[in-house]
C-alpha cells in the first residue's frame, strides 16, 4: 500500500474556517505606570512590570508571563497548572545559587532603610536623608542581596506609610521579575498590628493600620471567632502592604510566668493556644470569592509562620533564649508532649481548606535531654530528631521549616541580643551550621542575607553523599518555599495600585474591629462595693509614670521619663481632670507589670559572680532563698562554669517605681477609690498593691480609651485571665518551666483566686460556655 504524503498542520488549519484556526483574545490590558494588569475571562489575571523585560505570551486566547524570557510557556509560567507541578518545574530549573538564594530570609528592613543602627543602609552610599532618594526606592544593600544572593524571600520592618510599602513593593518586584527565572519576592513581617497606648479611637475615622490587642489580649477573650477575624483583617491590610508572609503566630504555652515572651503567646493552656492558633491560621490564610485562586489560597491569603517549634515556653528559671544566658529549656515536670498540641492540635489541623499552616519556625532552645534518639543536646534548628523525627515524619509536616534569625551565626557574648545564636554547635563553621540545619530537615535560614555559606554547605554534602543527592535535597527544600509563593498567586501578579492600599489599610471598619476586640479583651479582676463603673463628669487624679532610663531590646539607650501614662486630652473627655488629690473623686493609676531584666546581670559577671539572677514577678527586692541549688542546664563556650543557679540571689524590678504610684497614690487620696489599670506583659505578684486599689482592670495592649470605656461602664468586661498570677515569688519557684496550671494562686481580699479563667462582669464571677470549655477541663497537678 502506498501512503500518501501527511498533511502539513499549517496546511490543514487554513482549510478550516477562520474561527476555528484563531481561538478568540482571552485577555485585556491596562496601564497604570509602569505597571501593566492584565484580566484574563475565566482565568487568572496578571500584572507585570514594563521595566522589567517581561513578555506576555498567548495560549489558547489566554495570556501567561514569559518569566524567564525564552518565547515560550514553560510549566512554571502556566498558571492551569497544579501549585506542585508548577513548583517542581522551577525547582529542576534553577541553579544551586538560585536555590541557596531562595532559602535565605533577609535581615530586618525597615522603609525606608535607617540611617545607623543594626539596620541601617544606604542609596547611592549615601544615608536617606542625604541621598535624595525617595522612600520607596531600594536601598544598596537590598539591590545587592536581591541580585548577588538571589534572596526572595525579605523581612520587612517599619513603613512611612501604605501608599510608600505598596510603592517599594513594586520596585522590588519589578527588580526581581528581570532577574533570571523572574521568580517573585515573598515579603513578610512580624506582628504589626499592636496598639499606640495614647491613640484616639473615632469610629468614622480611619488609621495607619487597625489596632488590635496583643496575643494574651486575644487569648483573653477566650473566643476564637475573634482571633479568626483578626486574621481575616491582618491579612488583608498585610497583602495591600506586599505582605504575604506573616511571622506569626506564636504559640508556645506559657508555661513558665517569668518568661520574657509570655506576652506573645496565647497564654499557658494548650487546649486554648490551640484553638487560638487555628482560628488565627485560618484567617490569615484563607481566601474566598473572587480573592481565591484554589484550595482556600488566594490573593487574600498571607502564609502564616507558626512558632516556634516544639515549644519554647519552658526557658529555665524563665530565661530566653535569644541570649546565650537562656539556651536552655528544661523539663522538670517531663512534660514535653503538650507543648506540641498548639501546633499538632491547632496549627496542623486547620477548619479551612488551606489544611495546615504554610510554615513553621523552630525557636533558638536547646530542648533539653528530649532528644531520645541521637541524644543531641543542640538548638531545635540544628535537631534532626526534633525536625526529622518528630515534625516531618512523626506528624507528616511538609511544608516550609526556617530557623529563627541568626541561628548560624557566631556567638560573641551571653548577653546580647544581637549576637549570633549557634546554641551546642558553637564549635562548628558557619558553613557546616548550615549544612547541619539543612540535614535536620530546615529549608530556609532567618536573618542571613548571604548565599556563600548555604552554596558551601552544598558541597560539603556532596563530599559526603554524592551530587544526586544533595541536588535533591535542594530541590525538596525549593518546592516547599515555591508553593507558598504560587499558592498567593505572587508569580501571576505581585504588584499593588498605592491609592488602593491606601484606602484598605486601617479603613474604618477595620480599625472598628480591631477597636471592639481590644473591649473584649480587657479583664477585670477586683470592683470593691462596685465601685465600676465610674460616674463620668466626675474629678479625677491621673499620677505621671516615671520611666527610668536603660536600654531596649537591641542594647540601645533609652533616655528616663516622667510623663503621664495615658492620653489625657482622652480622659478629658471622659472627666475633669485636677492635680490635686484632694480635689479628685477618683484617682486612675496607670501601670506596667514588673519588669526585673532577663535573668542575667553583666555587672554582676564582671566582678567576678555568674551573671545569673532572678526573674522577678514583683515590683520590690526580691531574694531566691528558694531557687533550686544547681541548675538543670548549664555551659557554654564563654563560661567557665556550668552551674546556673542563681540561688539567694537578689533582683528588683526595674519600674518599682509603678508600685509607689499606687501606694502613694492610696495615701494622698484619703479612702477615696483608687482604680488601678495593669498592663501586663507577664503574670504578677498581685499582693503588693491590691489592698490598696478598690478596683484592678488589666489589659493585655490596649488603646487607653478602651480602658476608660471599661471603667465609665460603655463597654462591659468580659475577658478571663490567659495565665495563672502567683501567691508570692515562692510559688513561682516551685513550679515547674514546663508545666501549665501548677501555680499557688494569689486570692484577693474579696476572696477571689486570681487563676487560670478568672474574670469579673458587672454582675461578679464569671461562668459562661467559656469557663465550662476552657477551665473545668484543666487538670492540675
Amino acid at each position: 500500500m502506498i501512503m500518501a504524503k501527511p498533511i502539513k498542520l499549517i496546511t490543514l488549519l487554513a482549510l478550516l474556517p477562520a474561527t476555528a484556526v484563531i481561538a478568540q483574545n482571552k485577555w485585556t490590558e491596562r496601564k497604570a505606570g509602569d505597571i501593566a494588569f492584565i484580566t484574563n475571562t475565566g482565568g487568572q489575571n496578571l500584572g507585570y512590570s514594563s521595566t522589567s523585560g517581561v513578555k506576555i505570551l498567548t495560549v489558547d486566547g489566554f495570556a501567561f508571563k514569559d518569566l524567564n524570557k525564552n518565547g515560550k510557556l514553560d510549566k512554571y509560567e502556566d498558571w492551569r497548572l497544579p501549585v506542585d507541578e508548577r513548583a517542581k518545574d522551577l525547582a529542576s530549573k534553577m541553579s544551586v545559587e538560585q536555590i541557596a538564594g531562595l532559602m535565605l530570609y533577609s535581615r530586618h528592613q525597615p522603609i525606608p532603610a535607617a540611617a545607623g543602627g543594626p539596620f541601617a543602609g544606604t542609596y547611592n552610599n549615601k544615608v536617606f536623608a542625604e541621598s535624595g532618594a525617595k522612600p520607596s526606592d531600594l536601598s544598596d544593600q537590598q539591590k545587592q542581596f536581591l541580585a548577588k544572593d538571589n534572596v526572595r524571600h525579605v523581612l520587612v520592618t517599619s513603613v512611612q506609610s501604605p501608599e510608600i510599602a505598596a510603592q517599594w513593593n513594586n520596585n522590588a518586584q519589578a527588580f526581581v521579575e528581570g532577574l533570571g527565572l523572574g521568580i517573585p519576592n515573598n515579603n513578610s513581617s512580624d506582628p504589626r498590628h499592636g496598639t499606640v497606648a495614647t491613640a484616639e479611637y473615632n469610629a468614622g475615622a480611619g488609621g495607619a493600620i487597625s489596632m488590635w490587642p496583643g496575643s494574651l489580649g486575644l487569648a483573653a477573650t477566650f473566643d476564637p471567632e475573634v482571633v479568626k477575624n483578626f486574621g481575616h483583617i491582618a491579612a488583608q491590610e498585610y497583602r495591600a502592604l506586599g505582605i504575604s508572609t506573616a511571622l506569626s503566630p506564636q504559640v508556645d504555652i506559657a508555661t513558665d510566668p517569668r518568661w520574657a515572651r509570655v506576652s506573645g503567646t496565647f497564654g499557658e493552656d494548650p487546649q486554648l493556644a490551640a484553638d487560638m492558633a487555628r482560628a488565627y491560621i485560618d484567617g490569615f490564610q484563607t481566601s474566598a470569592a473572587e480573592k481565591e485562586i484554589k484550595n482556600g489560597w488566594g490573593y487574600n491569603s498571607v502564609n502564616a509562620m507558626v512558632k516556634h517549634w516544639p515549644g519554647g515556653g519552658a526557658g529555665e528559671g524563665g530565661r530566653d533564649a535569644h541570649y546565650a544566658y537562656g539556651k536552655y529549656a528544661v523539663y522538670p515536670g517531663n512534660n514535653f508532649k503538650q507543648h506540641l498540641i498548639p501546633f499538632t492540635e491547632g496549627a496542623f489541623k486547620l477548619q479551612g481548606k488551606t489544611g495546615m499552616a504554610a510554615a513553621v519556625m523552630p525557636y533558638y532552645t536547646i530542648s533539653y535531654n528530649q532528644d531520645i534518639k541521637n541524644h543531641e543536646n543542640v538548638a531545635n534548628n540544628y535537631n534532626s530528631y526534633i525536625i526529622n523525627d518528630l515534625l516531618r515524619k512523626k506528624y507528616k509536616y511538609d511544608g516550609v521549616v526556617c530557623t529563627d534569625w541568626l541561628v548560624t551565626g557566631d556567638e560573641t557574648t551571653v548577653d546580647s541580643f544581637l549576637s549570633g545564636k549557634s546554641w551546642g554547635v558553637e564549635g562548628l563553621s558557619i558553613a557546616q551550621r548550615h549544612y547541619k540545619v539543612l540535614m535536620a530537615g530546615v529549608d530556609q535560614f532567618g536573618g542571613n542575607n548571604e548565599v556563600a555559606p548555604v552554596v558551601e554547605a552544598y558541597q560539603i554534602g556532596i563530599k559526603e553523599h554524592g551530587e544526586a543527592f544533595m541536588r535533591a535535597r535542594f530541590e525538596q527544600s525549593a518546592v516547599r518555599l515555591l508553593r507558598n509563593i504560587f499558592r498567593t498567586g505572587l508569580f501571576e501578579n505581585p504588584y499593588l495600585e498605592p491609592e488602593v492600599s491606601k484606602q484598605v489599610v486601617g479603613k474604618p471598619e477595620f480599625m472598628d474591629a480591631g477597636y471592639q476586640a481590644q473591649l473584649k479583651s480587657i479583664v477585670m479582676l477586683k470592683n470593691k462595693a462596685n465601685i465600676l463603673p465610674l460616674q463620668s463628669g466626675k474629678t479625677v487624679y491621673v499620677p505621671k509614670k516615671f520611666t527610668p532610663a536603660g536600654r531596649n531590646f537591641l542594647g540601645m539607650e533609652t533616655p528616663e521619663k516622667l510623663e503621664y501614662p495615658v492620653n489625657m486630652e482622652t480622659v478629658k473627655k471622659y472627666f475633669k481632670v485636677t492635680d490635686n488629690p484632694e480635689e479628685a473623686d477618683y484617682a486612675l493609676v496607670f501601670i506596667a507589670s514588673p519588669n526585673s531584666g532577663g535573668g542575667y546581670n553583666s555587672a554582676d559577671a564582671k566582678s567576678g559572680g555568674t551573671g545569673y539572677v532572678p526573674v522577678n514577678l514583683q515590683y520590690g527586692a526580691y531574694t531566691a532563698t528558694d531557687a533550686r541549688a544547681t541548675s538543670i542546664a548549664g555551659g557554654d563556650p564563654l563560661e567557665k562554669f556550668t552551674n546556673r543557679t542563681y540561688k539567694g540571689k537578689s533582683s528588683t524590678a526595674i519600674n518599682v517605681t509603678d508600685l509607689a504610684m499606687v501606694t502613694d497614690t492610696y495615701a494622698k487620696m484619703k479612702g477615696k477609690p483608687v482604680i488601678v489599670s495593669v498592663n501586663m506583659s507577664n503574670p504578677m505578684v498581685f499582693a503588693e498593691f491590691e489592698k490598696d486599689a478598690n478596683a484592678i482592670i488589666v489589659d493585655f495592649g490596649v488603646q487607653g480609651q478602651a480602658s476608660l470605656d471599661i471603667m465609665t461602664g460603655k463597654a462591659e468586661p468580659s475577658a478571663l485571665l490567659p495565665l495563672q498570677m502567683p501567691v508570692d515569688m515562692k510559688a513561682v519557684e516551685a513550679q515547674f518551666e514546663d508545666m501549665p496550671h501548677d501555680m499557688k494562686c494569689y486570692v484577693d481580699e474579696q476572696g477571689n483566686k486570681y487563676d487560670f479563667g478568672f474574670g469579673l462582669n458587672w454582675k461578679g464571677v464569671i461562668k459562661d460556655g467559656r469557663v465550662d470549655k476552657y477551665v473545668k477541663s484543666v487538670v492540675k497537678p
